[in-house]
């Protein structure tokens, strides 16, 4: 039987698809696993010592990923639109993996990194948060709606918002039908709840970056609370995915998208590349730094040079850059933030 030197996994919920080739790049095997099966299945197999994984890195990778690099594999998670031109004919399960196990040994394909249980869990807790943030803001702007039906407006503001709720739901004599007022009050009662929820959520995630030493030391930078400092310690993780400050930046879409060719250097906007929460989070407090420093607080040397002669939501943009390659740095040497002298 021939060593399996690399292997495409195409995953799913309960069917997999592998593909198993050898050193020469032919095939040993193609198989149609079901998932209790999986594991069982590489276990079994004749792997040279580095044996090679790819798989795709959608919904339930990581955790598969975790699974066999316990059983000596090394893994690899795609980028499943750079896995696409390498499927030859129609999609199929079968051509899918066998196009994963072609881009796998291919070194210029991306690929995210593997994210341990802890950094999964704070990821998870952040989404959950998210989607009460959403809800409350769909809440808000639906009840805005109702009362603007009946011509009563709501400046902006959530504290605004529940005083009007509250004299809606309770003057009955300003000519809402009492079906509305009804509504209005169980409206402003699911308010209260999720401001309830999101209230604690903030304090598990204050809490949790207060006990983490590698969150504590990046909230020392400007701009960066809890929320981020979990995130880019989910996301990052001690940095070695990364070569250097540069390439996290480039993988958060920080970086602008280039279109250049011979000697004609085009940049454009961003790439977006990347996580969007994380990014979001490094731009809010990017430019929460510059109104402070509109307000007289002062910048060290290099942000006053770049507030003074770049638009404001570029010098943002250019400061959240900065700050994810510092972020990597402190995250990967294991080192605390030394503010330079301000200006």
């Amino acid at each position: 039987m021939n060593t399996v030197c690399r292997i495409g996994m195409d995953t799913a919920k309960n069917v997999f698809q592998v593909h198993a080739l050898d050193a020469n790049g032919g095939t040993v095997a193609t198989r149609r696993l079901r998932r209790t099966q999986v594991l069982d299945w590489f276990a079994r197999r004749d792997r040279s010592s580095d044996c090679l994984v790819g798989l795709e890195a959608t919904g339930g990778s990581h955790y598969w990923a975790r699974q066999l690099q316990r059983l000596g594999y090394r893994v690899r998670l795609l980028n499943p639109k750079a896995v696409k031109p390498y499927r030859q004919g129609q999609k199929t399960d079968a051509r899918d993996a066998a196009a994963i196990a072609e881009a796998v040994a291919r070194e210029v394909v991306s690929e995210a990194p593997v994210k341990s249980e802890e950094q999964q869990a704070l990821l998870a807790r952040q989404s959950y948060r998210r989607r009460l943030v959403e809800a409350r803001t769909a809440l808000g702007n639906q009840l805005r709606g109702f009362l603007a039906e009946f011509g009563i407006t709501v400046p902006r503001g959530w504290k605004k918002l529940r005083e009007r709720l509250a004299d809606a739901a309770e003057d009955a004599d300003n000519g809402l039908p009492a079906d509305l007022r009804a509504v209005l009050a169980e409206g402003a009662e699911e308010l209260r709840d999720l401001d309830r929820r999101i209230d604690a959520q903030d304090r598990e995630v204050a809490r949790q970056a207060r006990a983490d030493e590698r969150s504590r030391r990046l909230m020392e930078l400007d701009g960066i609370g809890p929320l981020t400092a979990l995130r880019l310690v989910a996301i990052c993780g001690d940095g070695a995915p990364w070569r250097n400050g540069r390439g996290f930046a480039v993988s958060l879409g920080v970086t602008p998208r280039q279109h250049s060719s011979g000697e004609h250097v085009r940049l454009g906007a961003i790439t977006g590349h990347g996580d969007t929460e994380l990014r979001t989070l490094l731009i809010h407090g990017s430019r929460s730094t510059l109104r402070r420093a509109d307000q007289g607080v002062a910048l060290d040397p290099w942000t006053e040079r770049l507030r003074q002669r770049r638009p404001h939501n570029v010098a943002a943009v250019a400061l959240a850059h900065k700050r994810a390659r510092i972020a990597w740095a402190m995250l990967a040497h294991g080192t605390r933030y030394q503010a330079p002298m301000a200006a």
